[in-house]
Formats: structure tokens, sequence, C-alpha cells
């Protein structure tokens, strides 16, 4: 499955976490990120990740792209609430996966609940609904 991966910048050192302590599961898949967000993953992990263009100069439109041709199959978004910076590249993440229906998660509780459907199999409804 194709995993999306942006953090904000106070929660990248969560994401670098997350994604250390689930390192076995993400490794079965391919996982694409905002530029910095997905150096800073590989950093830590020896997880391979597709690196787009940091999410202010691009790299969130390059994943809503993803998503709108239905390659992508969950997005995790672990955001800063209270950063209302480039709200409108966020919220259109947001909208674009409630349209395509891609599991987003928003926080860490939710990451981790979708990372172990994941793991259960329960994301394989994917494979059908992209053909």
């Amino acid at each position: 499955m194709n995993i999306g991966l942006i953090a904000h910048d106070q929660k990248k050192k969560l994401m670098q976490n997350f994604c250390i302590a689930y390192r076995g599961i993400l490794s079965h898949h391919e996982l694409y990120a905002t530029g910095t967000t997905g150096r800073m993953i590989e950093e830590v992990t020896n997880l391979t990740v597709h690196k787009f263009l940091a999410g202010h100069t691009g790299g969130a439109q390059q994943l809503g792209s993803m998503i709108e041709s239905n390659t992508l199959d969950m997005m995790i978004f672990l955001r800063d609430p209270m950063n209302k910076v480039h709200e409108a590249d966020i919220n259109n993440i947001f909208m674009l996966c409630d349209l395509h229906n891609i599991p987003l998660a928003t926080n860490l509780a939710t990451a981790e609940l979708i990372v172990k459907a994941l793991e259960r199999g329960d994301l394989d409804w994917r494979e059908l609904f992209k053909h």
C-alpha cells in the first residue's frame, strides 16, 4: 500500500518516533512524504521514503495529486492544530481524503489505529477500490 506522511515542524520528532515504533509494519509498504519529513524519517529508520518537495513549496500538492489519482491508500498528517500557516494546503489534503475515501490520521492515536489496521489487513479493501 502507498502511505502518505506529513508532519508540521512541531510534530516532526513525533513522526520520527512513530516511524521507528512501526518500522516493521511500514517497511512492507511504499512511503511518500513531504521533503523534510521524509528525510527525517529516513535518517532514523533506514526506511526508503519517496520524498516530494517541502510541504509549503508544493509537497502537499504533490501528495494531493496522488490522492486525486487514487494511488495513495492512507495518509498520516501529524499536524499542530495551533499552526494556522498554510491552512489552505492542509484543508485541501483533508478534503481530498474525504472526497476519495482515503483513511486519514491527524494525530498519534489515530495514526496508531490505522497502522495496526493496515497490519491486520483491514485496509485490503483499498486494493479492490483501485481497480
